[in-house]
């Protein structure tokens, strides 16, 4: 039950911020709306704080998120061309693996092609192509000496690395709010919309001892899928993802037609085909890389992981390459 009502909180948000929609998803990779990142960056800046708060009051760790390998080219590998495809994925598919629950929810078309993609890459990443990577995962890694956060990295104090980047944070969304206008998409400010967010991750840290993380859903799908595949009466243990996810859905329904304006989605034309591909290709990226818009963007951020932030930059470069290719 806990999954479910955080899942539906978390939804909710996701709807009321409007960032779920296809055409704030695509213009802001694209560069001809900034709706987005305003949102994105307050949520990954409250969401900071929230987690800070937490590690110093609490006596349960947080750990940051390791690298995530496939064994060309380091550690960091893996989180470099995930994040790629989940860029790419998301420009064609006007969607992210959170927010494609959000448009089933409010009932945006495309999004139902995009979930489609999504679970089966959930299907081949764990009955394929996981069994395969999964060997180079640790290779090379010593987990002890690996430094897993930007401020390790930069030699700096957590403090200090902190509040520059709370602050760096805090003038993009206000230089975006005060140069940047946004489009009927915003029934609320988008810096709003990121508040509340946040306050999904502080619910969801408070109610189930976890940060929010949406793709490892689509691999708990596809352990689902495996098992009846082969058999044996055997099912997979995992699915508490599963009904966080299905609160998000939930969330989105319950609000969309509770208020019916947070329901009111501007159209983009995204083809099924277009949708089916980036659907798949998000959920594949993200898997590769450990986590999501969602894990990585705003969980991974707040914990400083260098594998986030490594995650999260390519997928931005890889979506607007190609949305400035697409346009």
């Amino acid at each position: 039950m806990n999954n479910l009502v955080t899942g539906a909180a978390f939804g909710a948000a996701l709807t009321a911020s409007g960032v779920y929609q296809p055409s704030v998803i695509v213009s802001q990779l694209n560069f001809t709306n900034f709706h987005m990142i305003q949102a994105f960056l307050t949520a990954a800046a409250g969401s900071a704080c929230i987690v800070s708060a937490a590690q110093a009051l609490s006596s349960k760790p947080l750990p940051p998120r390791p690298g995530s390998t496939i064994g060309l080219f380091g550690h960091y590998d893996g989180n470099i061309i995930g994040g790629l495809l989940l860029g790419t994925g998301m420009m064609l598919s006007g969607a992210c693996p959170g927010t494609v629950l959000a448009q089933l929810g409010v009932g945006v078309r495309s999004g139902l092609y995009a979930f489609q993609g999504a679970a089966l890459a959930g299907v081949v990443w764990s009955g394929i192509l996981q069994p395969i990577l999964k060997k180079q995962e640790c290779e090379g890694k010593d987990p002890v000496t690996e430094k897993q956060t930007v401020y390790e990295v930069l030699g700096i104090p957590k403090g200090v690395f902190l509040v520059g980047l709370e602050a760096m944070f805090i003038s993009i969304v206000v230089a975006a709010a005060k140069f940047t206008s946004v489009g009927p998409e915003a029934k609320i400010p988008p810096y709003v919309g990121g508040m509340l967010i946040a306050a999904g991750q502080l619910l969801s840290l408070a109610v189930r001892g976890k940060l929010v993380g949406m793709s490892t859903s689509y691999e708990e799908v596809g352990g689902w899928f495996w098992s009846a595949v082969k058999g044996g009466g055997v099912l997979p243990a995992k699915y508490e993802n599963m009904l966080f996810s299905a609160g998000v859905v939930a969330g989105s329904f319950l609000l969309s037609h509770l208020i019916p304006t947070f329901g009111e989605f501007t159209k983009v034309m995204v083809s099924p085909l277009s949708a089916a591909v980036g659907g798949f290709l998000m959920i594949l990226g993200s898997r590769i890389a450990g986590g999501c818009t969602s894990g990585h963007g705003i969980s991974g951020i707040s914990l400083l992981s260098t594998s986030s932030f490594l995650t999260i930059a390519a997928t931005f470069a890889a979506g607007g390459l190609t949305g400035l290719l697409m346009g």
